[in-house]
């Protein structure tokens, strides 16, 4: 019997220590919706253009983001000092990334990938949806992404995009916060990392 009760124990505490706080309190429901997609970077008309700050272990820097979406799953980023001086320029064309530039400072493997990965959960237009969670004021759709999983947030009555979580199956990695005025673009950006030194804040340029 005390064995019994000790091996309950240690299997409760195994599952509480590996679920997810992402969704703790959420209600798992029906879904008919097949895919999730991401609106801020769908049009190609559009050149996105945005106040960057990005801290990377110790390092600063300040410029302008430019996102663009050049064809069906392609966009390109690049991210330049206010003088114009280019420090980083990537193109994502499906699963396909290309790397046409990186400043000396940031051009390490680790970075790199950390980017790359970064911006291409930002510019991801769609995915397919593995299940659907609610709370009083969202729903949650998840999503695979390789060998681990992203959560969509979408506020309950605008259906715009609030968050965008990025997981293990047992941590949360990322966490990209949205803020928009017409659910279209938008108008803040905040990428957060929960292992690593890391941040990205992105704020759009207005028109004068």
């Amino acid at each position: 019997m005390i064995r019994f009760l000790a091996i309950s124990f240690l299997s409760i505490i195994a599952l509480t220590s590996c679920s997810l706080k992402t969704t703790e309190g959420l209600r798992q429901i029906s879904f008919s919706i097949t895919e999730i997609e991401n609106p801020y970077f769908s049009n190609p008309e559009i050149d996105y253009v945005y106040k960057a700050k990005i801290a990377v272990y110790g390092k600063n820097l300040g410029g302008i983001l430019i996102i663009k979406k050049i064809s069906p799953e392609n966009h390109r980023v690049v991210f330049t000092t206010e003088f114009g001086s280019k420090l980083f320029d990537f193109q994502f064309e499906g699963d396909t990334f290309t790397k046409h530039f990186v400043v000396e400072d940031l051009d390490k493997k680790f970075i790199v990938n950390i980017l790359k990965d970064d911006f291409k959960l930002l510019v991801s237009e769609s995915a397919e949806v593995l299940a659907v969670y609610e709370s009083k004021s969202q729903r949650i759709y998840k999503t695979e992404a390789d060998e681990r999983f992203n959560f969509y947030f979408l506020e309950d009555k605008s259906k715009r995009l609030e968050k965008i979580v990025n997981t293990s199956k047992t941590k949360e990695k990322v966490e990209i916060h949205f803020t928009s005025s017409d659910g279209k673009t938008a108008d803040t950006i905040a990428i957060k990392h929960n292992n690593i030194k890391l941040t990205i804040n992105l704020e759009k340029f207005k028109n004068e």
